[in-house]
C-alpha cells in the first residue's frame, strides 16, 4: 500500500494535465489540485498498513443488505478518489460475470488488472460521457466520427483511441481512467465498442480542468469548499496506444452497456446517501441562521423549515427503502433497489432548489453582502462589524457572518451552483431517473386498483 507522501509523489509522472491553459507541472502549487490532491493523501495515509501483501479494507462489495447499509457512512467520510475507484473495481467485477459467456476472452484481463490495481493501491476514475456532437445522431452518424471515443487503428499488441470523455471528476489526480462505452451500440459501431483502463501519464493524454475551488479568495469566506474541492475535467485521448493487457472490450456491440450499467450498481447508493445528508445539512443552516436572525419562532420561516425537514425524511425514507429491497447480483453482492433510488434521486434533485429557496429566504441578503472575514482582522472595522453584524449578546457578529459565509459558498456561489447542476446531471438527468422508475413501476396493480374503483373488470 501507498502511504500519502508515496501517492504525491507517484502524480509527477510526466502527466499532461491543465488548468485555465497552463501546463501544471507542479501541483502543490496550484491550491484548485493542491487541496483535493492533499485530502486524497489523507486518505491514502487513513487506510494504509505496512504489513506485507496488504490491501485496502474499504475495497469491498457488500454481501447483504446490512453491509449494504453499514457501507453508507464509509462512503460518506471516503475522499471522492477512494470512492469512484472503489466504484470502478466493483464495475469491472459485475460486468466480467456479464460478460463472461459470449466474451470470455477479456475475463482474464479483468481478473488481473483487478488483482494489480488493488496490489499496487492505485487510484482510478470513471470515463464515461462523451463529447456526444449531434445528440440527435448516433455515434456512426456523426460529422465528426471522433465525437465518441473510438477505435482508429488495431495492433496484434493493442489498440489506439481516439476522442474525449467530458464531466471527469478528479481524473487529474488519479493514476488510470476506466474508460466505457456510455450507451448501447449497435452493429456497425463496433469501433465506439471500446472498454479499457488509460494510465493518466501515457502519451497522447490532456486533461484539462475546472474547479469550484476559491483559487484567490480569504478561505475563512469559503468554508466547505476551501477544503473539499474537487476538479472536473476534459480527458483528451489523441491516438492513445491500449495494450491489450488494459482492453476489457472490444467491439463486442452487444455489450457495449454493461459497464456502464454496472457502474451504476455503485454509483447510486453513494449519490443517495450523499443527497440525503446534504438536505439535512439544509435543514440545519437554515435553523442556525434563524436563531442567527431571532426568526426562529416566526411562523412562516418555522414552516419553511418543517417543508425542509419533510424533505430531508422523505429521502432518508427512499434511502432506507432501496436497501430494504435491495438485490443480489449472481455473485452475490448487494445493491440497492433501483425504483426506490431512482425515486429518491429525482426526488432530491426536483426539490433541491425550493428547499435553497427557503434557506435564502430565512436568511436574507446578508448571504451575498456579509463582509468578509478578513474584514474581521482590521483593527477599526472589526468593532462595527461586531456591533453591526450581531443580534443580541448571545450572537456575535463574526459568528451570525460564518453562518451567512456557509449559506453562500454551498447555495449560493460556484460551489452550489455546481451543486445545483450535478445534482441533477450526476448518474444520468432527470429523464433517466424517469425511465428507470417507469420500468419498474408495478402498472398492472395500480391499473387493477383503477379498475376496481370505477366498478370495470380487469382487462
Amino acid at each position: 500500500m501507498l502511504t500519502g507522501q508515496q501517492y504525491k509523489d507517484s502524480l509527477q509522472d510526466g502527466r499532461k494535465v491543465y488548468f485555465e491553459g497552463r501546463l501544471i507541472e507542479d501541483f502543490s502549487a496550484e491550491p484548485g489540485l493542491a487541496v483535493p490532491m492533499n485530502v486524497a493523501a489523507e486518505g491514502y495515509d487513513k487506510y494504509f498498513s505496512a504489513e506485507p501483501g496488504a490491501l485496502n479494507p474499504v475495497i469491498t462489495a457488500p454481501r447483504s443488505a446490512e453491509d449494504l447499509r453499514e457501507k453508507i457512512p464509509e462512503l460518506l467520510e471516503m475522499d471522492l478518489l477512494l470512492n469512484v475507484t472503489y466504484q470502478s473495481i466493483m464495475t469491472l467485477i459485475v460486468a466480467a460475470s456479464r460478460i463472461a459467456t459470449s466474451a470470455p476472452q477479456f475475463i482474464p484481463r479483468i481478473e488481473a488488472y483487478i488483482e494489480k490495481a488493488r496490489r499496487d493501491d492505485i487510484r482510478i476514475t470513471e470515463c464515461i460521457t462523451d463529447a456526444k456532437g449531434n445528440r440527435s445522431k448516433s455515434p456512426s452518424q456523426q460529422d465528426d466520427p471522433d465525437a465518441y471515443v473510438r477505435v482508429v487503428e488495431r495492433r496484434e499488441d493493442g489498440v489506439v483511441i481516439r476522442g474525449a470523455k467530458l464531466h471527469i471528476s478528479a481524473a487529474a489526480l488519479g493514476h488510470h481512467m476506466m474508460v466505457m462505452p456510455t450507451k448501447t451500440m449497435k452493429p456497425g459501431e463496433e469501433d465506439y465498442a471500446i472498454a479499457c483502463a488509460v494510465p493518466v501519464n501515457a502519451p497522447g493524454v490532456h486533461i484539462t480542468n475546472t474547479t469550484y475551488h476559491p483559487t484567490d479568495r480569504d478561505p475563512r469566506d469559503f468554508p466547505v469548499s476551501s477544503e473539499k474541492s474537487v476538479p472536473d475535467s476534459m480527458c483528451i485521448f489523441d491516438d492513445v496506444f491500449i495494450p491489450n493487457e488494459h482492453i476489457f472490450l472490444d467491439g463486442q456491440v452487444e455489450h457495449a452497456a454493461v459497464f456502464a450499467h454496472s457502474l451504476g450498481l455503485w454509483e447510486r447508493l453513494g449519490g443517495t446517501a450523499f443527497m440525503v445528508e446534504q438536505a439535512d445539512e439544509l435543514v440545519g443552516l437554515a435553523q442556525l441562521v434563524a436563531e442567527a436572525n431571532g426568526t426562529q419562532k416566526i411562523s412562516h420561516v418555522r414552516e419553511k423549515i418543517d417543508e425542509m425537514i419533510i424533505h430531508a425524511t422523505l429521502l432518508r425514507a427512499g434511502l432506507e427503502a432501496a436497501i430494504m429491497h435491495a438485490h443480489a447480483t449472481p455473485e452475490g453482492f448487494y445493491y440497492p433497489d433501483d425504483m426506490f433510488t431512482n425515486v429518491t434521486k429525482y426526488q432530491g434533485a426536483m426539490q433541491f432548489g425550493t428547499m435553497v429557496r427557503h434557506l435564502h429566504d430565512i436568511a436574507g441578503g446578508a448571504v451575498l453582502t456579509a463582509p468578509s472575514m478578513s474584514d474581521f482582522d482590521n483593527e477599526t472595522l472589526r468593532p462595527f462589524l461586531e456591533k453591526y453584524m450581531s443580534t443580541g449578546h448571545e450572537v456575535s457578529g463574526e459568528y451570525r457572518t460564518k453562518i451567512f459565509h456557509a449559506i453562500r459558498d454551498t447555495t449560493a456561489d460556484a460551489y452550489g451552483g455546481w451543486h445545483l447542476v450535478t445534482n441533477i446531471q450526476s448518474g444520468g438527468g432527470l429523464f433517466a431517473q424517469r425511465l428507470v422508475t417507469r420500468r419498474h413501476y408495478d402498472m398492472d396493480r395500480a391499473k387493477r386498483l383503477a379498475f376496481r374503483a370505477a366498478g370495470l373488470p380487469a382487462s
